[in-house]
């Protein structure tokens, strides 16, 4: 074990795995360091001095140390844990971040430019990624993340899709966003860029499926004179013009299989040149993709290319829609009134109980993008009547209705949220219940149509005690399951 110290009072930092280069470059920037062996560093993070950060070099002989890092952050779990390394591979990334370490640095380093990522990481106290620390991080504001766009992470699924983000962002790999239409994913790939070391340069939006063929290509790719009849003068594209930044592809699921093939090639090395062009452009950019179809029922029928799509989802993301995560309905009314009142400078409209339980009741298969919608027309018309018949008249025949009384809807000294915790806790029960009875207390039928785990639904019939007649505990029929 090597120990250097400094009493210039810069942070103190333990280096796994003795790389020569970056403790020259650490102890020039009179870091106190400390190297140790990875068969020594959890016995030393469990005592003596903490570093305020702990750097893992890692190697093609020595990736099995990865491991180690979730082991150290049970140990000390706000421990930041970066990883040095000249390996690109988007896996080993991607299982680095997994475990745990907060960034990933990939060699060989420009010396400044490497001590001006340690020292921003170090005084970054944003970065900490402990998965307690982003469970408990508050869920009773909207977190801005750009103009008149918010991000709302109130249920569990939200709260954990935030955590992924707070991870991912900072690693410069791929993300695929999954999602029907409106759940928000462009609001995800927004937060992405946020937080990510891009964050202050150019993030572009395309919409494939708003782009014919011809005019995708071309806006993706750029145009020299003569590539095509009205093509007068050179266009940089989309891909040239977000170098050094982040490009969100939109509905890449309704790109052609052509523009497909040549983006593939852009992603392998980041050269393209653009259509009529001979000399090749080179781009540094970070892409975040999004689409709501199928994508493995795409890719059996042709209609996406197989090596496209493992090009991109070096990380994925499901974000779950709105009748999945009803418990956010009653925030987001009130937040798309208060939006709306203040971008249209008019007074904001009544939000009541009534109103609030009709939106419960509703399933919004457009989700947010329809709730939104549906706001405006509430706040222009003023007709509360009008539009709780509106969202009844829509209401899906498949919805399992829950019946609340007026007790049920009034807003508590803990207001909506209060309000929402005990509507969850009234509603689930009858949900679960009538759903049982209907599938004649088959319990695999009833969790595929409440679309939970078989598991869940045990653990959630438990929790509330409900059992077919005569059944008074938790020893169910496996005839029943």
């Amino acid at each position: 074990m090597k120990r250097s110290s400094s009493p210039s009072g810069k942070a103190r930092i333990l280096l796994v795995n003795h790389d020569a280069a970056t403790a020259r470059l650490l102890e020039s920037a009179h870091y106190q360091l400390e190297t140790v062996s990875s068969k020594e560093a959890l016995q030393r993070t469990e005592s003596g001095p903490q570093p305020e950060m702990v750097l893992l070099h890692l190697d093609e002989h020595n990736l099995c140390d990865l491991e180690m890092v979730d082991a150290w952050r049970r140990v000390r779990p706000g421990q930041k844990i970066v990883v040095i390394s000249q390996i690109s591979d988007v896996s080993v990334v991607v299982r680095a971040m997994r475990v745990g370490a907060l960034d990933y640095i990939i060699g060989p380093r420009e010396g400044q430019d490497f001590l001006g990522e340690i020292d921003g990481l170090l005084a970054d106290s944003t970065r900490e990624l402990d998965d307690s620390d982003a469970c408990r991080e508050t869920c009773e504001h909207f977190e801005h993340v750009e103009n008149d766009i918010s991000f709302l992470a109130l249920s569990p699924a939200m709260r954990k899709i935030r955590a992924q983000v707070a991870q991912v962002a900072k690693v410069d790999i791929p993300v695929l966003l999954l999602g029907e239409s409106g759940v928000g994913k462009e609001v995800l790939a927004r937060l992405i860029h946020k937080l990510s070391r891009r964050s202050g340069k150019t993030m572009v939006k395309v919409n494939c499926a708003a782009l014919p063929l011809d005019l995708l290509e071309s806006e993706l790719f750029g145009y020299e004179p003569g590539a095509f009849t009205g093509a007068n003068r050179s266009k940089p594209g989309m891909l040239e013009l977000c170098d050094k930044g982040t490009i969100f592809l939109d509905e890449i699921g309704e790109m052609s299989p052509t523009v497909q093939a040549k983006l593939l090639h852009v992603l392998q090395d980041g050269r393209f040149s653009r259509l009529g062009g001979r000399s090749n452009v080179t781009s540094d950019f970070r892409v975040l993709a999004a689409t709501n179809i199928n994508v493995k029922e795409a890719i059996g029928t042709k209609a996406f290319r197989e090596d496209l799509y493992y090009r991109l989802n070096a990380f994925t993301i499901n974000v779950p829609p709105l009748r999945e995560r009803y418990e956010e309905v009653p925030i987001l009314v009130k937040h798309f009134m208060q939006q709306f009142s203040e971008k249209y400078d008019c007074l904001p409209a009544e939000c009541s109980s009534n109103l609030v339980r009709a939106c419960l009741r509703y399933s919004w298969p457009g989700n947010l993008r329809e709730l939104g919608n549906f706001i405006k027309r509430y706040m222009v018309l003023r007709d509360e009547a009008a539009a709780i018949a509106e969202l009844e008249e829509q209401q899906t025949p498949s919805r399992i209705d829950v019946e609340f009384s007026d007790e049920d809807t009034v807003i508590s000294a803990g207001g909506l949220k209060s309000m929402v915790q005990d509507l969850k806790e009234r509603a689930e029960p009858k949900i679960i219940e009538r759903v049982l009875i209907a599938t004649r207390w088959n319990c695999k039928a009833a969790a595929k149509q409440l679309k939970i785990s078989y598991k869940a639904l045990l653990y959630k019939m438990k929790q509330y005690r409900v059992f077919p007649p005569g059944v008074t505990g938790p020893g169910l029929r496996n005839a029943h399951s």
